[in-house]
């Protein structure tokens, strides 16, 4: 199946200048001399914030820095172009502002200065990268008709295709995971949840990678001994495999969610952790990293933080090699969506409310021989890589996954990706207040009475 087509709206190169001659306001304070910030909008999506760095009258501007994006799917775009019809074409507007970001008694705090706003032409953006702005432009009025100020912005459309693959039901209820393009839905992965008595797995050839072994690896030299409480979340883990039935992915909780002590809540000192792998030589290769925990203060905030990890290998881990690629929260009850993005220094702009080809994803080989076997270069490749979605609390969750077809070149590459998915949307259940009963699939028998 091919890809599924995404348009990305990038905002980015910022700047902003203020006449020389302009005399002190908004309370006696200088713009120039003042933080700035944007709130960058594009109707049906969330408001993204950037702070603007300020250049003097005479300074050459060489900003590359992306400040907003927003995704837009083929259903998007469709609507954006129906309701062109009978008005003009969707704009991206940025409102700036003077002053420091937040409110006050329900007010914002910065002072508004302008506001810009650049036509969209979507037609054919999903085939070719498209331009709106690039330059400056005039930003607000002075008494005598003179704009207040000059904002540099570049405003483009890239197409951005990517694999959709949604999951047929829970990660712990072992479901189908199935490719999605438009309204066709094609199997192309199983999961298999399991509950072990310890963090170990040793897992030594392809032909045994789903079975479960008691010895002690390199994977239990990762899971710490810190809790010896009957109060734990461990052994959970997530095999992915092809509808061969070879296991492609695995997410393994190497170390146990457990309360920090004097309360029931796992802590960011003390978070707990799945290693993601996937096959090569033989055995299960280390990929990356996920922990996670509940933020202090809120148990409605789930903290993550994912990191690749280029030189581990199966008997050794040296965690100052790692790379963070993701580091943020999701609301507990609300949920949200776990993203890895690196176009340029972008790297998901907050929201208000807290590739190149096509291919048969089922000639894909299972060899591990892409991009991905050697990490290093992903790490150099910018743009969208993944993201996966989370429900809040009590809700059923089917994670939903994009992949960006540029990081997918064999079958691994995609499953990895779903098993990481899976890791961040079961970490919800793991992060969930002690005093609170799991259900049943993810309980131990012997925590049954306890959990």
């Amino acid at each position: 199946m091919d890809p599924c087509p995404f348009v990305r709206i990038l905002v980015g190169n910022l700047a902003l200048k203020f006449p020389v001659a302009s005399k002190p306001a908004f309370s006696g304070v200088h713009p120039s001399s003042s933080p700035c910030y944007c709130k960058i909008k594009l109707k049906n999506f969330p408001t993204q914030i950037a702070t603007i760095p300020l250049i003097s009258q005479d300074s050459q501007h060489h900003s590359q820095s992306q400040s907003a994006c927003f995704n837009l799917t083929h259903s998007d775009i469709s609507k954006l172009a129906e309701k062109r019809v009978f008005s003009k074409n969707p704009c991206v507007k940025i409102d700036i502002y003077t002053g420091k970001r937040g409110t006050t008694c329900g007010f914002n705090s910065g002072k508004l200065l302008g506001s810009v706003s650049v036509p969209l032409d979507l037609d054919g953006a999903e085939s070719r990268a498209l331009v709106f702005r690039n330059g400056w432009v005039s930003v607000g009025e002075n008494g005598n008709g003179s704009a207040t100020a000059q904002l540099y912005v570049n405003v483009r459309a890239e197409p951005d295709p990517r694999f959709v693959f949604e999951f047929g039901g829970e990660p712990e209820c072992s479901p189908q995971v199935f490719q999605v393009q438009g309204n066709i839905k094609q199997p192309v992965f199983t999961c298999k949840f399991s509950l072990r008595s310890s963090g170990d797995r040793n897992l030594r050839s392809r032909s045994s990678l789903s079975e479960p072994s008691t010895s002690r690896t390199w994977l239990s030299s990762l899971t710490t001994d810190k809790d010896h409480s009957s109060k734990e979340r461990k052994g959970w883990s997530v095999t992915i495999h092809d509808l061969s039935g070879s296991p492609v992915a695995l997410a393994s909780m190497v170390t146990p969610f457990v309360p920090s002590p004097g309360s029931d809540r796992v802590s960011r000192s003390n978070p707990g952790a799945w290693l993601i792998l996937r096959p090569g030589d033989g055995t299960w290769k280390p990929w990356g990293r996920l922990q996670a925990w509940l933020e202090r203060g809120s148990p409605d905030n789930l903290g993550y933080h994912f990191e690749l990890l280029p030189n581990a290998t199966a008997t050794t881990y040296a965690a100052t090699d790692s790379i963070t690629l993701a580091d943020s929260t999701l609301s507990t009850r609300k949920g949200g969506k776990f993203a890895i993005d690196i176009t340029n220094s972008y790297n998901t702009a907050t929201p208000l409310s807290t590739p190149k080809s096509s291919g048969d994803f089922g000639s894909w080989s299972a060899s591990g021989s892409g991009s991905w076997s050697g990490l290093l270069p992903y790490c150099m490749k910018e743009g969208f890589v993944m993201s996966s979605t989370v429900k809040g609390r009590g809700k059923c969750s089917k994670p939903e996954v994009e992949v960006g077809v540029e990081h997918v070149t064999c079958t691994e590459d995609a499953a990895v990706f779903v098993a990481l998915a899976a890791a961040m949307d079961l970490s919800m259940d793991a992060c969930r207040l002690f005093s609170q009963k799991l259900r049943k699939e993810l309980r131990q028998q012997s925590q049954d009475s306890v959990v």
